[in-house]
């Protein structure tokens, strides 16, 4: 089996392990979990999937080379994944995936300002694309956006951060370390809030919980893989799917309509993403040579 096929077969995992993460979050919240507690159970059961790589590895993965940063990067993090759970609670699913799509063009942003990389052609072309995408998505004036739209537009920010981070965080950390302190930071921090806000859980409730905490590990380490495996060029078309995938859920699953500016306006943002991506690829193959 070439690479190819093994990456695109990764990237179907990622797609439908995404997919399952936002289908058990919204069953959480129909059972009246809060964000908090949600994302509280989701480290929770991250944690305990990991600790069998933590036992086999004598503890190596549980040491990291910048725990600053490591700090650093969660705190973005959980403040984004505040965002988007609660965004899946709220709006269409379709809607929230894809606002977070603006994640990469506000990466070039970070990248630009804090680590002093420069705006090319291709991600000026990627920003402005992606500006016009958003404004297709929400329609201001025009779609009902709200507070709610804001803040799922601002965890596509906090993303951001988080994924500039974890590129610093690769130099010197893998990315099972990655995970680890993503599960252990991210339960001290969430655990009081979710106490203050817990509500019973049943059954069910364990069930979709243990489901989202293994779909969302799953998702991050199929996507690691496909990209270790395939250019990005390659990996990130596949990627755009979970935007209809999802719309097609919300649809069959909650009746949710499928609004045809989401997916223009993810597809704009997907182009303006690609391009840029294209743009790199050439660049680095031309300084290559």
């Amino acid at each position: 089996m070439t690479p190819l096929i093994r990456a695109l077969l990764w990237m179907g995992g990622a797609l439908s392990c995404f997919t399952l993460t936002a289908l058990a979050s919204r069953e959480l919240a129909l059972l009246h979990l809060s964000t908090f507690q949600i994302l509280f159970l989701r480290a929770l059961v991250a944690a305990v999937i990991l600790m069998p790589f933590v036992i086999r590895s004598k503890g190596r993965i549980a040491r990291t080379g910048n725990l600053r940063l490591q700090v650093i990067r969660n705190i973005l993090h959980y403040s984004a994944s505040l965002g988007w759970y609660y965004g899946i609670a709220v709006l269409p699913l379709a809607t929230v995936f894809a606002i977070e799509f603006t994640t990469p063009l506000w990466v070039a942003v970070i990248a630009m300002l804090l680590l002093g990389e420069k705006m090319n052609q291709g991600r000026v072309v990627a920003l402005a694309v992606g500006f016009v995408g958003v404004l297709v998505i929400v329609r201001p004036g025009i779609a009902d956006f709200g507070l709610d739209s804001l803040i799922v537009l601002a965890c596509a920010l906090g993303f951001a951060g988080s994924h500039a981070s974890a590129k610093g965080l690769t130099r010197s950390d893998s990315v099972l370390t990655i995970l680890f302190f993503m599960t252990w930071l991210q339960i001290p921090m969430g655990i009081v809030p979710a106490i203050l806000t817990w509500g019973s859980m049943g059954l069910a409730a364990w069930f979709w919980a243990a489901v989202m905490g293994t779909a969302a590990l799953s998702a991050h380490l199929c996507l690691t893989r496909a990209l270790s495996l395939a250019d990005a060029t390659v990996v990130v078309p596949m990627d755009f799917l979970r935007v209809p995938l999802v719309a097609l859920l919300g649809f069959l699953v909650y009746a949710e309509k499928i609004d045809v500016f989401v997916l223009v306006g993810a597809f704009i943002i997907f182009a303006g993403n690609y391009y840029s991506l294209r743009r790199e690829r050439a660049a680095a193959k031309a300084a290559a040579a």
